[in-house]
Formats: structure tokens, C-alpha cells, sequence
């Protein structure tokens, strides 16, 4: 299986929150992973930060902000040209699908924890 680096976008240290499920499903899965939250803090052996890093390897952005607070991210999500975008439920927003298509990143509006657990991911 292909390693994936994966920035969690909206990351938690909450156990209840799907952001923290997926960070430890990701690393199960051994796909290195980028948080970026509103608080630092840690999940696993993943520092959740709040600084935006300059970084050219990341395959996915899975997106844990609803659409309002994408918006502050948008040219720091297309500067690192993922592979693709997944838009988890309540977070499907046209405008940022729309530039992420426009600059050849793949779009999708998924579930990162069932893509992980049909193998999809």
C-alpha cells in the first residue's frame, strides 16, 4: 500500500471528533500526516499546529472546517498542490471545489475514515 502524507485541515485533540478518528485511522493505515487546527496540541505521535508550512509532498487535504472556515485556507491548500481534496460530509463547499479542479486537483466528496476502511484511501 502507498503511504499517503495527509493534511488534516480543522484537526482536535477531542476523541469524539471525526478530525481525531481520522488522524488515528490515517496513522493505522502508516500514512504520514500534517494537522493544522485552531489549538496546538497532539494526537497519536501528530503534533496538531496552527502555523501553514510550506510543504510540496502532501498527497490529500482531508477537509474536518465547515465551508465559512475554509475560506481563510483557500490559497494555502492550492499552493501545495494535493493529489486531490476529500470533502467531508458538512464541509462540500462548490466555490473552493471549483478553484481546486481549475488548478488539476482532484476533488472528492467522501469520508476519509470509510474510505480507509473500504480501502479505498
Amino acid at each position: 500500500m502507498d503511504s499517503k502524507k495527509t493534511l488534516v485541515l480543522g484537526a482536535s485533540e477531542n476523541p469524539e471528533r471525526y478530525s481525531n478518528k481520522a488522524i488515528h485511522r490515517l496513522r493505522e493505515h502508516k500514512h504520514p500526516v500534517v494537522a493544522i487546527g485552531n489549538r496546538a496540541g497532539k494526537v497519536e505521535d501528530v503534533d496538531i499546529i496552527k502555523e501553514h508550512p510550506d510543504m510540496n509532498d502532501i498527497d490529500t487535504v482531508t477537509l474536518y472546517l465547515n465551508p465559512d472556515n475554509q475560506k481563510a485556507y483557500y490559497d494555502y491548500i492550492l499552493s501545495l498542490k494535493p493529489k486531490r481534496i476529500i470533502f467531508n460530509p458538512g464541509t462540500e463547499n462548490d466555490e473552493l471545489e471549483l478553484k481546486a479542479k481549475q488548478a488539476g486537483i482532484k476533488v472528492q466528496e467522501a469520508c476519509t475514515l470509510v474510505l480507509l476502511g473500504t480501502g479505498q484511501y
